[in-house]
């Protein structure tokens, strides 16, 4: 059962997004711990050259460290910019909003599996897990907007149909482009790295939604 509205308008659910960035912010936070430090025998001829290479070759974590970055926190924004259109909570949003949280914190476990196996033979299976959590965690973000705006029922009374509707539409896209990366990983792992790259751009985008329509 919903919440009752707290007397003067007053949202709700200052609580939970503080729980939530908690959450965010550990799981950013993980991702550092696969940057490894290089073993370098220092006593050989050129000990300088041969850390740049070592450094060089870990090139896998950097690319992966840096795109998971940026996808948890355009996820957050996008969190962030839920939580401007609700007024209230329930139940069912916290259980909801607890199993995207969830998903969040396992983000660094598929960084580090494609930073460890890019480039080797196993890297069509480390991509193919790395985008199938992101097929989950777009099923939680439409689980999580779908139990706020259906009917209405949790968002800003100043929330009109029209922006949900669009807001439901960008969020339903994100499946079969995930789906589609999970499936292209067994045929080129690049592809399928570049297209979960190359979406949180889009979610950049949505996560200017709410701006867009106050603007």
């Amino acid at each position: 059962m919903s919440q009752k509205q707290e007397p003067g308008g007053e949202k709700e659910t200052g609580r939970l997004e503080s729980f939530s960035d908690g959450v965010f912010a550990v799981a950013i936070t993980l991702l550092v711990v696969d940057l490894k430090i290089p073993l370098v025998d220092v006593k050989t001829a050129s000990p300088s050259l041969g850390l740049a290479l070592a450094l060089l070759g870990q090139w896998p974590s950097y690319l992966t460290f840096v795109t998971s970055f940026a996808t948890i926190l355009i996820m957050w924004v996008n969190h962030h910019t839920i939580f401007k259109l609700i007024q209230r909570t329930d139940t069912h949003f916290l259980f909801v909003n607890g199993f995207l949280l969830l998903l969040v914190t396992s983000v660094p476990f598929p960084t580090a599996l494609v930073a460890q196996y890019l480039t080797t033979p196993a890297a069509k299976t480390a991509c193919a897990v790395y985008a199938g959590v992101f097929v989950l965690i777009n099923m939680a973000y439409n689980a999580l907007w779908w139990s706020a705006s259906s009917h209405q029922r949790l968002l800003k009374a100043s929330v009109s149909r029209v922006q949900v509707q669009k807001l439901t539409r960008n969020y339903a896209l994100g499946f079969p482009l995930y789906l589609l990366a999970v499936l292209l990983a067994f045929w080129n792992a690049s592809v399928s790295l570049g297209i979960c790259s190359v979406l949180w751009i889009f979610w950049m985008v949505t996560g200017y939604e709410k701006k867009a329509f106050d603007e």
